[in-house]
């Protein structure tokens, strides 16, 4: 081949064999080929090989012999296709053993380095320009080596570091493989589940439990709440891959997916929010008190010029200021420029305003509220009223108002929500655990479950058991109906308690406060017509009248709390009429024409006329409301503060064991602990006893005793009509059918029984014959007397007819003047007998061994057949 004169052609490489054969032919000349100079010519060597001689074209004829591949190297083995995620870890692992042996890749050919050319300078910028080449840059490598080590930011801040190249694939990653790999205890794929019941539901959003995300993925739930925006559209991003991998033609039904963060741990109150939380991800609860319109926002914005007609964009439109295109690429003009409306993206947009919950306000300040903006999904998830817990972005906008009132540079902050839940019961039932729900079904099953919940009721404060069982009914309420959308029947009870002072009325409804699922609280006296109502104010930035929520309608499917309710005026008074029987509140003012919900029980505290009740006067006669108000009541309390020697000594020995239990001074100590009385319910189980039944329970009324019912309302009419106290309207016979699906609610009964139907009943005429006057009361005793005594215990009754005998022993021991520091009474067993036997008690000997005899220091004696009292003399002067 030098020289071209050998007559045999020179054999040709084979590029199309991947490996030497057995029958290689060696050339004639192959010491040349193979670098042995020694019999090359010098003037040869200088010039270089001729390749492009006569014979050329037969470098490239047929050799079967050689044109084919060595069988004992061929791999011809099936394998497995790999998905893309397996083939890109499989080439980035092969990349990785490259470079160890000094391999670089640049297309199909292989580049091979030796250590020797690291000392030679050619060599080492020849290497940097080879790397430049590959697809990767040397920057690039530097980032994928670093990866793993992800939560090392290299100096640089959390959002920068999110912001490049390797990083944010990294995150992607990392967040694809959670989604995708994700199980539950039992082997549930949890997120391929939850994204298979969004795509069936056409949803756009799914939620991801931050506690499991940062048990598992510890660096993303890190960067997350530093970083929330950026991190959340990467989050979006991988969301929307891998819907549309599972479901292809899911973008027709939307554009975007949306990764909700839910079960943040930390919980900021709306007051607490300062410059350290700009910019970071946050939660908070508050009631929404005003929420806009759903309005179209800018999403991705096309403009088109006036001048050539051109279209340009797409722009996208950012929060925080507009996107204006600096000029048209067509014909060079700077504007005018029109949003094309039609090929312009929206999306929804609602901005709320969120006020702290009333009973988390700390005393003596004023609530704050916060501005919060929904987008997408979010909107209309809540309305003006409901509790919320939101999980958003917390971030500040430019407000030239604030600027030029305060005449230096200030920013607006507000909340863009990422994850909005609504606190209601449904909610908090789906909280229970399979456990709660077993707890709660084996209390039901208890005979003397509703004496357990009455008790239950305001433990710290002694007696008033009618009170408590009238709370108790009002808690769980009856069932409301509106048959064919047209009638509403009310569901909730009424209740008013009215008495002397000191007799822990606000204290019941500040319990109430604190156990009902939702309760507003207010005052007569600082609440107005429109701050129980609904009141229309002016937007100070929209100049747009909105409506705001008051009491009635915050406490919405919940309890609405009512102190002082004396003190209230006439007008602000008539307001609540329609909220409390037809549980709407109607608005007509500056052009709002509408009617809101107010679906709440109202429980009221009310002192009467001059400060104490007058027992010689009607109930009308002692409290300043007008009859359309009290018949709107279901249940009336009266509390009287009567002098009862022996249970006044009660009262004064349960209030300083309070007293002594609760001192902040024993609150740590492990030896005073609460006292576990087996006819009481721990007060966190007793809301979830509410709840639970609350949301399952639903009585029906079926073979209703209905003769009783007309029987009862046909005799309070007549004695109402003699007694003048009392107007007893039709809405009475519904109050009795609400009690008596209240109480079938509490033993989680789907049907209402006689027992319900005896026990309403009892407490319709216990509310009718209190408001009578002394006069009166005695004789409706006697003539109500078997409903009244109703599953009332014995025990109580027998201790009621006892205390009355050694009060009428204690008057008489007081006329005579015997002083003494003790008295030691004597009552006659028969006398007791006798007094048991008018309300067909025959059995006196168990109430002689029960606790309510021995708490208050009676005995009996057995011999002598009377019962001994001992009473100290200071308990008996006047």
């Amino acid at each position: 081949m030098p020289g071209g004169e050998d007559s045999s052609p020179p054999r040709r490489p084979t590029p199309r064999t991947t490996s030497p054969v057995a029958d290689y032919e060696p050339f004639e000349d192959e010491g040349a080929l193979l670098g042995d100079t020694s019999q090359l010519d010098p003037a040869e060597e200088e010039d270089g090989e001729e390749l492009f001689g006569d014979n050329m074209e037969n470098d490239y004829r047929p050799m079967p012999a050689l044109d084919r591949y060595d069988i004992d190297i061929l791999d011809e083995d099936e394998y497995d296709e790999i998905s893309q995620s397996d083939r890109v870890a499989a080439e980035r692992e092969l990349q990785k053993r490259d470079r160890e042996e000094g391999i670089y890749r640049r297309g199909d050919r292989e580049i091979f380095y030796d250590e020797d050319d690291e000392q030679d300078p050619k060599a080492a910028k020849r290497r940097r320009g080879d790397k430049t080449a590959t697809t990767t840059t040397a920057e690039d490598e530097e980032m994928i080596e670093s990866i793993e080590n992800l939560g090392d930011t290299k100096g640089y801040t959390i959002k920068e570091w999110v912001c490049m190249m390797g990083p944010r694939t990294e995150v992607s990653n990392r967040f694809k493989n959670f989604i995708r790999t994700y199980v539950d205890d039992k082997g549930h794929y949890v997120y391929k589940e939850s994204i298979r019941r969004m795509c069936e539901n056409n949803q756009c959003s799914f939620s991801v439990d931050f506690p499991t995300f940062a048990h598992k993925e510890h660096v993303l739930a890190y960067f997350l709440p530093e970083a929330p925006m950026q991190m959340l559209e990467i989050f979006d991003e991988v969301a929307k891959e891998i819907v549309l991998s599972m479901y292809p033609s899911y973008e027709r039904v939307t554009s975007e997916i949306h990764v909700r963060i839910s079960g943040l741990p930390l919980v900021e109150e709306l007051r607490t929010f300062r410059k350290l939380h700009v910019n970071q991800l946050v939660r908070t609860l508050g009631v929404v008190t005003a929420t806009t319109g759903v309005l179209p926002q800018l999403s991705i914005i096309k403009y088109d010029c006036n001048r050539c007609g051109f279209v340009l964009g797409p722009f996208v439109q950012s929060q925080n200021a507009a996107v204006q295109p600096g000029g048209c690429p067509e014909c060079q003009s700077s504007g005018p420029f029109m949003i094309n409306m039609e090929q312009t993206v929206y999306r929804n947009y609602q901005k709320i305003t969120l006020q702290e919950s009333p009973g988390r306000i700390p005393a003596g300040r004023v609530p704050r509220s916060k501005d919060c903006i929904l987008l997408a999904d979010l909107c209309d998830r809540c309305k003006p009223g409901d509790e919320v817990d939101v999980t958003g972005i917390y971030t500040n906008n430019y407000d030239g108002s604030l600027n030029t009132d305060n005449g230096f540079p200030v920013f607006s902050t507000v909340i863009f929500a990422n994850h909005l839940v609504v606190k209601d019961c449904k909610q908090i039932v789906q909280s229970l655990t399979d456990d709660d729900i077993n707890a709660i079904i084996k209390m039901s099953k208890d005979p003397r479950i509703a004496e357990k919940i009455v008790s239950s009721i305001a433990p710290s404060i002694f007696g008033h058991d009618y009170i408590k069982r009238g709370l108790a009914l009002a808690l769980f309420g009856g069932e409301p109906k509106n048959p064919g959308q047209k009638h509403k029947v009310r569901g909730d009870i009424n209740v008013l308690i009215c008495g002397d002072p000191g007799t822990a009325k606000s204290q019941f409804l500040k319990f109430i406060e604190k156990i009902a699922p939702r309760a507003v609280f207010t005052t007569g006296q600082g609440a107005s017509a429109v701050g129980l109502t609904a009141y229309v104010r002016r937007n100070p930035t929209s100049r747009e009248w909105t409506l705001e929520a008051g009491a009635l309608v915050l406490a919405d499917q919940g309890v609405c709390l009512i102190d002082e309710f004396d003190k209230m005026n006439d007008q602000d008074r008539t307001s609540i009429h329609e909220a409390m029987e037809q549980q709407s509140i109607s608005v007509s003012k500056a052009g709002i024409v509408t009617s809101l919900q107010a679906r709440c029980a109202v429980i009221a505290a009310a002192n009467p006329i001059g400060g104490r009740y007058d027992a010689s006067m009607t109930f009308a006669e002692n409290v300043n409301l007008s009859d359309p108000i009290l018949s709107r009541f279901d249940i009336l309390c009266v509390v009287r503060d009567e002098v009862d020697p022996i249970q006044d000594q009660h009262l004064a020995k349960f209030v300083v064991n309070s007293h002594i239990k609760h001192h902040p001074s024993n609150v740590d100590k492990d030896d005073v602990t609460e006292e576990i009385n087996e006819n009481t319910i721990p007060q966190k189980m007793l809301k979830k006893y509410l709840v639970y039944a609350r949301e399952n329970i639903h009585p029906k009324l079926q073979n209703m005793d209905q003769d009783k019912v007309a029987n009862i309302y046909s005799q309070l009419r007549q004695e109402s009509l003699a007694t003048g106290s009392l107007p007893i309207t039709v809405r009475h016979i519904e109050s009795i059918i609400r009690m008596a699906e209240a109480h079938a609610r509490m033993h989680l009964r789907d049907y209402v029984q006689d027992d319900d139907v005896n026990m309403a009943v009892r407490m319709m005429l216990e509310s009718f014959v209190e408001t009578q006057k002394y006069s009166v009361m005695k004789s409706m005793r006697q003539l109500f007397q078997r409903y009244l005594l109703f599953k009332k215990d014995h025990s109580e009754l027998l201790f009621y007819i006892l205390r009355q005998l050694a009060q009428d022993q204690l008057t008489f021991i007081r006329g005579t003047n015997a002083a003494s520091d003790t008295i030691t009474i004597e009552i006659d067993e028969k006398d007791l007998i006798e007094k048991a036997k008018q309300i067909e008690i025959h059995d006196v000997k168990p109430f002689y061994h029960s606790k309510i005899f021995e708490l208050n220091n009676f005995l009996y004696d057995s011999k002598r057949k009377v019962i001994i009292h001992t009473v100290p003399e200071a308990l008996v002067e006047d």
